[in-house]
C-alpha cells in the first residue's frame, strides 16, 4: 500500500510548487483541485446542482461552469462558498479516493487546499503545509490569476489563517524564500520519510 501524503496550505503559498518537487522525487501527484474541475463538467450532478443553486449565469458560452464568474460570486458571500462546497467536496473525495486506490506508486501525494476542513487530514500517513508571509501571497495570487489588491484579499480572507493548518501539520515547508530554499526543505523532508518508512528504501 502506498504511504499518502496530504499537501495542504492557503491560496498562493506554494501547494503546487511543492508537489511538483515531489513529483521529481518519485511521487504520484494528485490535484484535488483538478478533480474538482472534473466533477464539475457538463453532465455531471455536480454541474447541474451548481446551476441549479447559483443560476444560468454561471455558465461559459461553452455550457461548462465560469469559474472566474463562481469564484466571484462565492468569495463574497461566505453562505454561497459553504452552498458550493456543499455540492462539490463529496464527489471530489469520492473521486480522488478511487485514483488512490488506483495509485501504482510508493508515495502519493493528495494536493487539497481544504485538506483539513474537509475532514481528509486522518485518512492520510503524513500532512504536508505549505506557508508564506502574507504580502506575498497577496502578490502572488494578483500575478497567477490576474486579481486586483482587493480581490485577491478577499480570497486570502475567505480561508482560515494559515496558522490553523500549520498547527496540524506534520511537515511545513516555507516558500517565502527562493526556490532552492523550498526545495532543500522538501528534499530533506523526503529523505526524513524515506528513513522512516521502510518500504521506501532502494
Amino acid at each position: 500500500m502506498s504511504f499518502l501524503i496530504g499537501l495542504t496550505g492557503n491560496i498562493g503559498t506554494g501547494k503546487s510548487t511543492v508537489a511538483q518537487m515531489l513529483t521529481e522525487l518519485g511521487a504520484e501527484t494528485i490535484d484535488a483541485d483538478k478533480v474538482a474541475h472534473e466533477v464539475m463538467r457538463a453532465g455531471t450532478p455536480a454541474h447541474a446542482a451548481i446551476i441549479a443553486a447559483f443560476g444560468p449565469e454561471m455558465l461559459s458560452p461553452d455550457g461548462e461552469i465560469d469559474r472566474s464568474q463562481l469564484g466571484v460570486h462565492v468569495f463574497a458571500d461566505p453562505t454561497a462558498l459553504g452552498q458550493l462546497e456543499s455540492i462539490v467536496h463529496p464527489a471530489t473525495l469520492e473521486a480522488v479516493a478511487a485514483r488512490v486506490v488506483a495509485a501504482a506508486a510508493d508515495v502519493v501525494v493528495i494536493e487539497a487546499i481544504k485538506l483539513i476542513e474537509a475532514g481528509m487530514a486522518e485518512a492520510y500517513n503524513s500532512v504536508w503545509v505549505t506557508t508564506c508571509l502574507p504580502e506575498q501571497q497577496i502578490q502572488r495570487i494578483m500575478g497567477a490569476r490576474g486579481l486586483s489588491r482587493v480581490e485577491a484579499e478577499q480570497r486570502v480572507r475567505a480561508q482560515p489563517p494559515q496558522e490553523e493548518k500549520i498547527a496540524r501539520a506534520d511537515v511545513v515547508i516555507d516558500t517565502s524564500g527562493t526556490l532552492a530554499w523550498a526545495r532543500e526543505q522538501v528534499q530533506a523532508a523526503w529523505e526524513r520519510l524515506r528513513r522512516g518508512a521502510r518500504f521506501l528504501e532502494e
